[in-house]
């Protein structure tokens, strides 16, 4: 795969999951956040599962079997993707899908300042600006400034930790154990069983409302769980990682349009200072650390 072609993938994948907050929104009609979070995840898993049996066949043929510490970290992947992900749908239900996807993406400054804090790795010194710009943008973005914090804000918000810690923890496991499609298909098994037993248990689920929800769960299910997630691993091998934070930070910005576009999502001029703020310190603090001073030469004139 070529550079271009990668980052075309990452356009794709950036597109996929800013139009997928549309989808979120529209299943909460028929369904409760957790059983949507349950079935899409589990639907994803399906679709990672032959590449992950691949992977687990092949590590056989090495020698080189799963131990089951292994599985507890995956599990631990489950468990912290299930944070995210629920109090993600749940605040969907009472927020704009706009909101949804430019405060979700902060969980991006809070990447290096967790990987400081939790791993000892000194981040760059725009994560600081820019974490405070992320902070401002949010308040200018759900209303804070008014005193009327919305719930759904709140939710959103708060799934920005187990978000950033994902982030932060899922590579490192991935390439220990040499198998990233075996550590994508096992934490979303494990999410959406937790997810589907709390959905049993607490939630009024019906097979006429997952009926009534199956184009939104599938397209979630399908796209944004199983394929974008999956291609996002192959993409980053070939990609540029200016160009891959660039085209993936984009995500927030095709949620702002499909919500224009399909839900009737309007921002004042807060909310607009507010969104420009969360995307500039998105990629500040993605792009600042690439650059490198270049050292002037000196030509002689002496001959």
């Amino acid at each position: 795969m070529s550079r271009v072609q990668a980052n075309l993938l990452l356009v794709l994948i950036a597109l996929i999951w800013g139009s997928a907050f549309v989808a979120q929104s529209h299943g909460m009609a028929d369904i409760g956040p957790m059983a949507f979070t349950g079935v899409r995840f589990l639907i994803g898993a399906l679709v990672v599962a032959p590449l992950a049996w691949r992977e687990w066949q092949g590590l056989q043929r090495q020698a080189r079997p799963l131990q089951p510490v292994d599985g507890l970290k995956i599990g631990g992947l489950g468990c912290l993707l299930l944070l995210g992900a629920a109090m993600q749908q749940i605040g969907i239900v009472s927020t704009t899908v706009t909101n949804a996807g430019f405060l979700t993406a902060l969980y991006v400054p809070l990447v290096p300042v967790l990987g400081w804090l939790l791993l000892r790795q000194l981040p760059h010194w725009s994560v600081w600006p820019g974490a405070l710009a992320c902070l401002v943008g949010a308040f200018l973005l759900s209303g804070a400034h008014t005193l009327q914090v919305s719930l759904g804000d709140s939710w959103i918000i708060a799934s920005a930790m187990p978000w950033a810690l994902h982030v932060l923890l899922v590579g490192r496991v991935a390439d220990r154990m040499n198998a990233p499609f075996l550590v994508a298909c096992g934490q979303f098994v494990v999410c959406g069983l937790l997810a589907l037993a709390w959905a049993l248990l607490f939630e009024p689920l019906s097979w006429a409302g997952l009926q009534a929800a199956a184009l939104p769960i599938a397209y979630t299910g399908v796209l944004s769980v199983g394929v974008a997630f999956t291609a996002q691993v192959v993409a980053q091998r070939y990609a540029h990682a200016a160009d891959a934070a660039i085209i993936l930070s984009s995500e927030t910005l095709f949620a702002a349009l499909f919500g224009y576009l399909l839900m009737g999502d309007r921002l004042g001029e807060a909310g607009l200072l507010g969104c420009g703020l969360i995307l500039a310190s998105m990629l500040a603090i993605q792009l600042l650390p690439l650059l490198r001073t270049r050292k002037p030469v000196f030509i002689s004139e002496n001959p």
